[in-house]
C-alpha cells in the first residue's frame, strides 16, 4: 500500500491516501485488538467514517507500519497480567496484587463476573475502574498464578 501517515505538530495523524487526498485528525483502529492484533486495521477521520481498510499490518512499508502501530498503542490501554502475587480473599470484591507488562500494580475486582474467558487460553478481566487488563496466554503464567485465578473461574 502506497501511503502516507504522519503525526503533526499538534500530535493529530494525517493521511493522505495512494491517489493523493489528504484527511486530518485520523485514528487507526484495530477490529479484534485481542484475537488477531495485526490484522484489520481501520483509518477513520473524526467522524468514525472509515478512509482506509489495511488487512494486514504487513500490508505497509516498514516506516508507516511503524506509525500506525505507534497511533494504535496511544489509543489503546490493555496492560498484560503477567504473575498474580496474591489476592485479599476469594470472595468479591478483591483486591489482586499483579505484575503486569507495565509495572507491578493493584487490581479490584468487584465481580467473577469481571473475568471473561475470550478463548481456552485467553482471559479478559475488568477492574473497578473499568481498566481492562489481559491474559493472553493462561497456560504460560506460574503455577500460584494460575491456582488464584482457578478459585474465580
Amino acid at each position: 500500500m502506497n501511503i502516507q501517515f504522519d503525526q503533526g505538530p499538534s500530535g493529530r495523524w494525517s493521511f493522505v491516501s495512494a491517489q493523493g487526498q489528504q484527511h486530518d485528525h485520523v485514528m487507526a483502529v484495530r477490529s479484534f485488538p485481542v484475537a488477531a492484533p495485526e490484522e484489520g486495521i481501520a483509518l477513520v477521520d473524526g467522524d468514525g467514517k472509515e478512509l482506509l481498510w489495511i488487512p494486514h499490518l504487513n500490508m505497509l512499508a516498514d516506516a508507516v507500519r511503524a506509525r500506525v502501530v505507534k497511533a494504535i498503542n496511544q489509543r489503546e490501554f490493555m496492560p498484560q497480567i503477567l504473575k498474580l502475587y496474591g489476592v485479599s480473599g476469594f470472595l468479591t470484591p478483591s483486591t489482586w496484587d499483579i505484575e503486569t507488562d507495565r509495572g507491578r500494580t493493584h487490581l479490584l475486582l468487584k465481580g467473577e463476573e469481571d473475568i471473561r474467558r475470550l478463548s481456552a487460553s485467553v482471559l479478559l478481566v475488568t477492574d473497578g475502574h473499568g481498566v481492562q487488563f489481559l491474559i493472553r496466554d493462561l497456560a504460560q503464567m506460574d503455577r500460584f498464578s494460575r491456582r488464584l485465578l482457578d478459585r474465580f473461574l
